[in-house]
């Protein structure tokens, strides 16, 4: 039995496919996004004063990290569900919640803006905690619900009173959280942070966005914006603009920690005391 047995999908895993092909052709994985993401996870991975051996790195933007942690001179395996990402890096498609690999494979498991739009995420990070041996450790980073707002209030109002479904649900820091320590993982630690970017026009944030594979990857019906519809979107969007011609629109970027259990484990702080920062957490495992 896998692990998306009994779990009714909402994202189509061919359209995920699809979408993050075309994403690689674009930007091999090295848009701003994942490179922001990637530089910040390998800071992080340098608060931790140990070593690690088998590194699994998964998402589009792999091929870049996996170049800023050659010098480290540990074992990396790439994985992604975009199969010319895969065959480029000889690596392994799959999705996060599918992946293919036994129990205590690796003592380090990297994943880069993937983690919002898998279909079975406490299924994914089960999984993420099983091929970790006891002890290794877990790092990812993804866009949470408070992304995009600029663009979802311009659709909202070019759509009126019929409005359609365009940007799939998204996770907030609160949810991860509670998914962290459901799945088993010692010590979960998340946070975020937003990235404010500054748009002269709407197609531009488009690119970017399909730069980092993102979309409505829905299993349901997705349907285009009605033509009429998209005449408007670029109009309300400049509408928004400061003075100097520039629409404002927000990134927040999750990112989260969490260690395969192991005996030797320093106790986690209680739940809403607030006293354990990501940096300690890491540390405390040195």
């Amino acid at each position: 039995m896998t692990a998306t047995d009994n779990i009714s999908e909402i994202f189509d895993r061919s359209r995920r496919r699809t979408v993050r092909d075309r994403a690689y052709v674009r930007a091999h994985g090295r848009d701003f996004l994942h490179k922001e993401m990637a530089d910040e996870l390998y800071d992080r991975l340098q608060l931790v004063s140990r070593s690690f051996r088998r590194c699994l790195i998964v998402g589009l933007g792999s091929e870049y990290l996996a170049d800023k942690l050659k010098s480290l001179g540990m074992h990396q395996t790439i994985a992604d569900s975009s199969y010319l990402l895969s065959a480029r890096a000889r690596g392994v498609q799959c999705d996060e919640d599918r992946l293919p690999f036994a129990d205590a494979s690796f003592d380090l498991v990297i994943s880069i803006g993937g983690l919002d739009t898998v279909n079975d995420l406490p299924g994914a990070l089960s999984l993420i905690r099983r091929v970790l041996k006891p002890d290794g450790l877990f790092l990812g980073a993804f866009l949470g619900a408070e992304s995009l707002s600029t663009l979802k209030s311009t659709l909202l109002e070019a759509e009126g009173d019929r409005v359609r479904n365009h940007i799939h649900p998204q996770i907030d820091i609160r949810t991860m959280g509670d998914l962290l320590q459901r799945t088993g993982f010692a010590l979960p630690v998340v946070d975020s942070d937003t990235l404010k970017l500054r748009y002269g026009t709407v197609s531009r944030l488009i690119d970017d966005i399909r730069d980092f594979g993102g979309g409505n990857l829905l299993l349901s019906n997705v349907l285009p914006l009605r033509r009429f519809v998209a005449g408007f979107v670029p109009e309300f969007f400049t509408n928004r603009a400061d003075e100097q011609g520039k629409t404002t629109e927000y990134l927040e970027v999750i990112q989260v920690s969490g260690w395969a259990p192991h005996p030797d484990q320093p106790k986690a702080a209680p739940r809403g005391s607030g006293q354990m920062s990501l940096k300690n957490a890491l540390n405390d495992r040195s």
